[in-house]
């Protein structure tokens, strides 16, 4: 038991400290709705000072988080949590990405195919022809007027 104890005291050690500029970047005032760490009402500092509390107290940043929602509930979470229907938030972005991005490279072969058959169908345009007394008759004015 005895050579157990420092090791768990090393342990306790490593375990990555909160800090609250940490915590305020992830956490809401349930009564402003804005990020806690730009919040000015008093509720915000309420819970500022509530999370100085649990920091004081050696709480790791999930624990705050958890003690967080256990007071004031889970709408103090900056982001849901990624289980339920709040999956959704998380999975529904890149779905619809990759969906879009498989649509394109479906569909985009058939609109260029679809694109250079109907240019090969166009006939030329032909230029205009003028009449050989017409080319003479305009170069004739031409070097009149223009010197």
């Amino acid at each position: 038991m005895i050579a157990l104890a420092p090791a768990t005291a090393i342990a306790a050690d490593t375990t990555p400290k909160a800090s609250l500029t940490d915590i305020e970047n992830d956490v809401m005032c349930v009564s402003c709705r804005e990020p806690l760490a730009v919040a000015q009402s008093p509720q915000a500092i309420a819970e500022r000072n509530y999370i100085r509390t649990l920091i004081a107290h050696g709480k790791t940043k999930a624990q705050i988080e958890r003690a967080l929602v256990g007071q004031y509930g889970p709408a103090v979470l900056g982001k849901p949590p990624a289980h339920g229907f709040n999956l959704t938030v998380y999975i529904l972005p890149p779905l619809i990405l990759i969906t879009g991005i498989g649509t394109l490279a479906l569909l985009l072969p058939k609109w260029r195919r679809r694109s250079k058959a109907n240019a090969s169908a166009r006939a030329p345009i032909a230029e205009p022809s003028i009449a050989t007394a017409d080319a003479h008759r305009l170069d004739e004015e031409l070097r009149r007027y223009g010197g």
